[in-house]
């Protein structure tokens, strides 16, 4: 353990409040906001975790924002994190052109975590962090999250532009550190990871035939059913809430849709994501609306 991060730690538990984690690819901000909340934990603060990495998903399926409460866990690592409180769908692997959902689900989840009493709430992060994009994509998210630290975890001056638009556009505390030594993966790594939350996720699962009025966007008359094979949906429960994801299995034979999903109970509306899974949680790639309904 890197001995140098126990004054921030110590810091960030002395303190308690929202911590917005920014890093790079294989900083360790997933690992860093464990250690956190262990030590959280062990002080007798209670904790929560919003992981909004929507691809290397820790907390809840990839495509969604997941929140996990940390209080009275006998451990924290990522088999007691993976099943989610609460969750709001993304419905996407990567961040881009998705940033209105990804935004609106963690400040969703950030604000219940808080309504709940947590005194110290971890957001991780995806690791978008360069370019034009990546700092459009953070400075929404810390708008929106209103932290009290935002922790830079970096190599060699990285994250200097997001450093800087913290330091600028928020109120935060912001505390920069070296990369957290953790568990780093490799590219394929990462889609087995991917690959193992999902199938953690629909382990047990249900299917059902599924009305083609019930969608969000809605579906045009003379809509081909079969475009939507594969495809993973939001399931919204009509109060504003994601109660799972699941999978839609489109039927060549009765030109009907069925869906797969461990949720069968309290959903009133699906919402349509951009991108189709195999049943082992394989990604078959990116779906566009757009395209796929022919419109703007």
């Amino acid at each position: 353990m890197d001995v140098a991060l126990d004054p921030i730690f110590e810091r960030l538990i002395g303190s308690p409040g929202t911590v917005f984690l920014l890093g790079d690819i294989d900083t360790g901000k997933t690992s860093f906001g464990m250690e956190l909340l262990k030590r959280a934990s062990a002080a007798g603060v209670s904790g929560a975790m919003v992981d909004a990495n929507i691809d290397q998903s820790t907390v809840g399926p990839p495509t969604t924002v997941g929140l996990k409460f940390c209080q009275g866990l006998q451990q924290i690592d990522y088999d007691t994190l993976r099943e989610a409180d609460a969750l709001a769908f993304v419905g996407s692997l990567t961040p881009r052109e998705h940033l209105l959902p990804l935004v609106a689900g963690t400040a969703k989840l950030i604000q219940r975590a808080r309504e709940a009493g947590s005194s110290l709430i971890v957001v991780d992060t995806t690791s978008f962090v360069s370019g034009v994009y990546g700092q459009t994509l953070n400075y929404h998210l810390m708008d929106a999250a209103a932290p009290d630290f935002v922790v830079a975890l970096e190599r060699g001056g990285e994250l200097e532009p997001l450093v800087g638009i913290a330091q600028r556009f928020t109120s935060a505390e912001v505390l920069e550190a070296g990369a957290f030594a953790g568990e780093g993966r490799s590219a394929e790594e990462k889609v087995t990871f991917r690959e193992t939350q999902f199938a953690s996720y629909f382990k047990g699962t249900s299917r059902w035939r599924v009305k083609p009025t019930v969608f969000m966007p809605t579906l045009p008359p003379e809509f081909d059913l079969h475009l939507l094979d594969h495809l993973v949906v939001g399931m919204e429960d009509g109060k504003g809430a994601c109660s799972g994801i699941g999978v839609l299995e489109h039927d060549p034979e009765e030109d009907i849709l069925r869906m797969v999903s461990p949720v069968t109970e309290g959903v009133k509306g699906l919402r349509l994501g951009s991108v189709r899974i195999d049943p082992g949680g394989r990604a078959r790639g990116p779906v566009s609306l757009r395209d796929l309904f022919g419109t703007e």
